[in-house]
This record gives C-alpha cells, sequence and structure tokens, in this order.
C-alpha cells in the first residue's frame, strides 16, 4: 500500500520507505513481516493499521538554524536523525549501529553517570517489533523521562535501572509527540536514585558527555564533547520527506550520541544533566548531536503530571479503535481500507470498504475529522458508530475504545 493510500495524522510512525513488494525497510534491531500501527487523532487517539513491517524512528532534519551555530550545522539541508529506538543499522540505513562504530571517544558510563539512568525495553505489537532506548529517573517513585520517538507505538515497555538491575514493567503517564517527551512510570518502583538536573542551561564551548543505551545493548556507554551551538531549531522529517516536524531551543554537541540514546542524559562537568538525547546528524560519521534542554522537557513534564490533556498533550495511553483509513470518495464519512485483527473495529462488525457515517451521532466527513474527533475519547470509552458497508447498507452498533499503542 502506498503512502497516499491511507491518511495519517501522526507522523513519527510514518515508513521510512515502501519498495514495490510493499515491504517497509526500516532501521530495527529486528524486522518482521508485520502490520505495522501507525497513531493518529487530534491527540493520538485513533489507531490505523496500515500493510507494512515494523515502524521507523528515524527522521532527518531537513533545515536548522539557531542562535550561535557551529560551522558543522548551520547550513539548511545538513541530514540528521532523530536517534532511532534500537540500532543495529546506521542512521545512513547500512552497516552495523554501535558507538564503538560511531564515536572513537565512547567508553562505558562510570559509576556516577550511571545513576538515575535506566534502560527502556519496548515491545510494538502491532508493528511486530522491538524498540529500545534511555530514559532517567525523576522521583524515587519510579517516575522516568524519556523520549516520546523511544516508546513510540509500544504495547509493553519494561524499564531496568542500570545500577541495581531490576527491571519493571512500566506504565504511560503522559506523551508530547511535539516536544518529543514521554513521561513514564514503574509499577511497583521505590527507593530509586534520582538523576541530578542543571535548567540553568548551557553556553557554547561547556564540556559535556551524552551517556545512553548506545546501540541498544543494555549497557550504558559515555561519549565526550563540548556545546558547539545553542537554541537550535531543526526541521526533521521521514526518510521520505514527508511530514516534518520542528524541534526548536535544543542543545548541539559533538558529542558521539548514537542510536539507542535517545532518552538518555547530556551530562555538564559537575556530573548534571543539562540535556536529553534526541537526535544525531546522518552519513558514515556523527558529526552533530542534539539534546532537548532538560529545564524544557521539566516543563512538558510538570504539564503531564497535571493530568490536564491538551491539543499536544495525551494523559496515559490513547484511545483504540483499530482501523487504517482510505482515501475517501466523495464528501462524506471515511472509508476503512482494512480493520485489525482482534480490534473494537473488528469485535463491531466492521469491514475494509465500509464507509463510517457518524460517530455519536456527529456526521463524519473526512478521515481527518474522525481521527480529531477521537482524539477526545479515552480507553474505555463507549461510542456508537455508524456505517455503511459496500453495498450500501447502514449498520449502527455501539464501541468500547481500548488502551492503544503509546503515541
Amino acid at each position: 500500500m502506498s503512502s497516499n493510500e491511507s491518511e495519517s495524522v501522526f507522523t513519527r510512525s510514518a515508513p521510512t520507505a515502501e519498495p514495490e513488494d510493499g515491504v517497509v525497510v526500516t532501521p530495527q534491531r529486528r524486522r518482521w513481516r508485520a502490520r505495522s500501527i501507525v497513531i493518529a487523532g487530534a491527540a493520538g487517539a485513533f489507531v490505523i493499521a496500515c500493510g507494512a513491517t515494523g515502524i521507523a524512528a528515524t527522521m532527518r532534519i531537513v533545515s536548522l538554524e539557531g542562535a550561535a551555530s557551529s560551522s558543522t550545522s548551520s547550513s539548511n539541508g545538513t541530514n540528521a536523525t532523530l536517534l532511532p529506538q534500537l540500532g543495529t543499522r546506521g542512521p545512513d540505513g547500512t552497516g552495523s549501529m554501535s558507538r564503538a562504530a560511531q564515536s572513537t571517544s565512547a567508553s562505558p558510563a562510570t559509576a556516577a553517570q550511571s545513576v538515575g539512568v535506566v534502560v527502556i525495553d519496548s515491545v510494538l505489537k502491532y508493528q511486530g517489533a522491538e524498540a529500545a532506548g534511555t530514559g532517567i529517573v525523576l522521583t524515587s517513585s519510579g517516575e522516568i523521562l524519556t523520549n516520546n520517538h523511544v516508546i513510540d507505538g509500544a504495547t509493553t515497555i519494561s524499564v531496568t535501572v542500570s545500577t541495581t538491575g531490576r527491571t519493571y514493567t512500566a506504565d504511560v503517564v503522559g506523551t508530547d509527540p511535539t516536544s518529543d517527551v514521554a513521561v513514564l512510570h514503574l509499577e511497583g518502583a521505590s527507593g530509586l536514585a534520582i538523576a541530578p538536573t542543571d535548567t540553568s542551561g548551557v553556553v557554547v564551548a561547556n564540556a559535556v558527555t551524552a551517556v545512553g543505551n548506545g546501540g541498544g545493548t543494555g549497557v550504558l556507554s559515555a561519549a565526550a564533547g563540548t556545546v558547539t551551538a545553542v537554541d537550535q531549531t531543526i526541521t526533521a522529517s521521514g526518510e521520505g520527506g514527508s511530514a516534518p516536524e520542528i524541534l526548536n531551543g535544543l542543545i548541539e554537541t559533538n558529542a558521539g550520541v548514537v542510536a539507542g540514546d535517545s532518552g538518555g542524559p547530556l551530562y555538564d562537568t559537575r556530573g548534571e544533566v543539562v540535556g536529553i538525547d534526541t537526535a544525531a546528524s546522518s552519513g558514515n560519521a556523527v558529526t552533530a548531536g542534539f539534546a532537548i534542554p532538560v529545564g524544557t522537557a521539566l516543563g512538558v513534564v510538570h504539564q503531564i503530571e497535571s493530568g490536564v490533556g491538551s491539543a499536544t498533550v495525551t494523559i496515559g495511553s490513547p484511545a483504540f479503535l483499530g482501523v487504517e483509513l482510505g482515501q475517501t470518495a466523495g464528501s462524506t464519512g471515511a472509508t476503512i481500507a482494512g480493520v485489525l485483527v482482534g480490534s473494537p473495529a473488528a469485535t463491531a462488525g466492521l469491514t475494509a470498504g465500509d464507509t463510517i457515517t457518524a460517530v455519536n451521532g456527529t456526521v463524519i466527513t473526512s478521515g481527518s475529522q474522525l481521527s480529531s474527533l477521537f482524539g477526545g475519547h479515552r480507553p474505555g470509552d463507549s461510542v456508537t458508530l455508524s456505517w455503511t458497508d459496500a453495498a450500501g447498507a447502514a449498520h449502527s452498533a455501539a464501541v468500547t475504545l481500548i488502551a492503544g499503542p503509546a503515541n
């Protein structure tokens, strides 16, 4: 299925490319021929199932701007990557992704650098994939800060505390894809060591060290560098150049951050977290890394902790219907291209070729309207769907939405 045959509001899980045989090749640790899921909706609360393989966490930076830019990053068109969730393939799509292959300055993280740092492993059931990344501990009771793209599409998340080796099941507290920030909570956690943070900011030439689960190995490593620019804005898009997203106010460094480091700490010389490793330039070698200032990330954390969602912040797991939206003929309804087996949509009797015409009596005129409407719902909500089948017969049924994959 080509990308123009389905509609998706959510973009970070978009496939990188689709060969003629319909199998998407993505930078994952493992690849399965499976159905991928793209989350859509104003708050990521509607799920589309696409006939493809895996997900793509890789994004390309197509433009760069900001204050105090370094010579390696100030030009528009510089390619870079949101550090993939997993990393057995490099940002250029070839070879083995390991920190040793990307940075000769990397070394095992010290005991001090490991305090308050966790390794994140996720199962992405609907994509038939696994993912790995890094996070930092915010509270002794198990609140974790990471990048949103680390858990994007996850249906099960496990988190291992680096200093103790203990693994916990994690729940999603909330996400903000536009800021690339997510907050998790570890079930049954207590007495955890907290990562020290410094929200005062950095300046160019400050020495920093990036720590993370480089290469998805489960072992923390560290790469030293300096701040080369601050207040950077990057426009990131998928490998095909689609769905651009903007992250701004970023710290740029020459530390050798690689795939799997996402969500890990960027330390200053006092051993305090000043940033969250998020992106790196692509190509045969890492030339620039980007981190979200920790103060910025914590601002999003506080909004999530308030429990109040918004157009950008989803509290908890999104609601899940389980359909793929095809191109809608005419001006009425949202045509279904496919239904995920075992989903609420399948239970209600919806099938490919049906057209959803109303939700709770609200007339649907497009797939995007349907996605936005579901963005206001939570798992457990019951909605009444009205639809017509391919023969034109009208149907209606109550559907209970379930918790979907993280967005």
